[in-house]
């Protein structure tokens, strides 16, 4: 499979695996990759999920050039049909750590702009060519890149199709950390585990509520606020964790 679907604990594992076309995806595996996010969306024992790609070259450098764009351009299909590959429309609220190696370019970077934490190597490359071919990044980079960081870097990044350096990518907010080469897929199954061992009520209810709260008018964003607030704390995990906190204090006290 070119998709890879792999579970430790409470930490689902999903990789592009076909590093000798440097993990570009073909038709199949956008398909394979919107599945095995659903799989770890849907999994209550999944509290967490890394992406990464397979070998040292590259994370994913986008749609397969031979295959996936022309089926594009020839209009058997819009990019609509990747969807789920792309984590648009999905209610997908489990924290996702992306783990690059290498090449994340066209639409690797933009499966990257889906995760929630970006951990990058020092020998990584970013890029957004699609002017260069002339199309565009409708993978949600048309979306999310000017929400997730500042206008004129990113209209930089998506006008100028030129590269980017790890560093430039952690001065812009784009990744979280940069680690050495062989550090990057430990550190991010590091930062999973850490996550998948709160309570995924409320670190569900937390990325429901980045995803959802921030472009609504403020009135109605601390309506709707509250509403989750008041989910997570009439939740099962908040009663555990307040009867432990109590117990603990009395312990102290005794």
């Amino acid at each position: 499979m070119a998709i890879e679907y792999t579970t430790s604990g409470a930490v689902a594992t999903i990789r592009i695996a076909r590093p000798d076309k440097l993990n570009a995806l073909s038709l199949k595996m956008y398909e394979d990759l919107g599945a095995a996010f659903a799989t770890a969306r849907d999994d209550a024992a999944v509290n967490a999920v890394v992406l990464a790609g397979a070998g040292a070259r590259a994370f994913c450098v986008g749609a397969d050039l031979a295959e996936s764009i022309p089926a594009l351009a020839s209009g058997r299909f819009d990019i609509s049909a990747w969807d789920g590959a792309h984590l648009k429309g999905q209610r997908f609220h489990k924290p996702l750590i992306c783990a690059v190696r290498g090449l994340c370019i066209g639409g690797g970077f933009e499966i990257l702009l889906a995760s929630d934490i970006r951990i990058a190597s020092s020998d990584a490359v970013f890029q957004l060519p699609e002017p260069v071919h002339g199309f565009v990044p409708a993978g949600g980079t048309l979306v999310r890149l000017v929400r997730q960081i500042g206008y004129a870097h990113a209209m930089e990044m998506m006008l100028t199709a030129r590269r980017y350096s790890p560093d430039e990518m952690l001065r812009y907010g784009v990744v979280n950390e940069v680690v050495e080469p062989d550090r990057v897929e430990p550190r991010a199954q590091e930062l999973a585990a850490g996550i998948a061992a709160l309570s995924p009520t409320a670190v569900q209810a937390i990325k429901e509520a980045a995803l959802t709260l921030q472009d609504a008018p403020w009135d109605e964003a601390f309506a709707r606020e509250a509403i989750i607030g008041q989910r997570t704390f009439t939740s099962d995990d908040a009663r555990r964790g307040l009867a432990a906190f109590a117990s603990r204090a009395a312990r102290a006290k005794g």
